[in-house]
This record gives structure tokens, sequence and C-alpha cells, in this order.
């Protein structure tokens, strides 16, 4: 498993809440995927209205299962900026993307560098690059950079 048990600190909850931008009542994302709250997808319906506490608390819940997921499956040691950088990645994409993602594979044979460089490719959504992903993407590969790449 994972050789960090680093917890999401409050800069990158505020990267995290910043992207998101809560919504109480449930709407369709740019690839037509219904969403709530601070970007939680599932299970979503039409007219699902929430409470800003439910909101949260599932923010913080969503949020846990990015942390964990960072935590089990990278295998180099990670600076406090680079944690916070993939848990807001993680928990934009998914899980199942980050496991699969060539990020995760250089990051894990010690290429902080290249796997800083995949995160601008994670720019697209039903096929075309959305201005907001690419702002993302940008703030997360500058928040994995600040950090002391040699762990």
């Amino acid at each position: 498993m994972g050789r960090n048990s680093l917890t999401y600190s409050n800069y990158g909850n505020t990267l995290t809440k910043g992207f998101e931008q809560c919504r109480l009542t449930a709407y369709q994302d740019a690839v037509g995927v219904w969403t709530i709250g601070w970007g939680h997808t599932g299970p979503v319906c039409a007219g699902l209205v929430w409470t800003q506490a439910q909101a949260d608390a599932q923010l913080t819940i969503d949020e846990q299962k990015a942390v964990s997921a960072v935590n089990n499956w990278v295998q180099v040691i990670l600076t406090q900026h680079e944690f916070d950088a993939l848990v807001d990645f993680v928990f934009n994409v998914g899980i199942g993307n980050f496991l699969n993602s060539t990020l995760l594979t250089k990051l894990n044979a010690g290429d902080y560098a290249g796997a800083a460089n995949e995160l601008p490719k994670w720019d697209h959504a039903a096929g075309r690059v959305l201005a907001g992903l690419l702002k993302r993407r940008t703030e997360e590969q500058h928040e994995f950079n600040t950090g002391d790449v040699n762990g």
C-alpha cells in the first residue's frame, strides 16, 4: 500500500471549494452528469435539494475518499503541497481515473516532474477543453510544484 498518511490541508479544502462552488439544487454539469453540493455526483437526480449542512457533510466524505486513494495508492513520499494537489485532482476526476492514469504510474516510478506534467492533460470533458478544467489543472500543477519534489 501507500507510503503516506497525510491529511487534506485547509489550503487544499479551499482549492476544492473554489473550483466546485456549492449548489444546493441538483444540476447537470458540463457533460450532463447530475451534480449537487460541492461537486457530488451520485446518486443525484433532478429536483434534489440539499441544505448547506448536507452539502458540507458530503464534501467531507467525498474529500476523505480522495485522501484515502492518494494515501493508499501513491508509493512515493509526498509533500503537503503535492498531496493537496493530488487530492483535489482525484476529487475531480474520480478514483478510477486516477488509478488508471499515467500520472500515477509516473509518480510511483519517482518521476515527480513527469507526474506534474500530466495534470494539464486532464482539461477535457466530452471531448473538448473546458476553461474551468484547464484553470483547475494549472492551479493543481502549480500547487504540486511548490513543494519539495524530492520528497
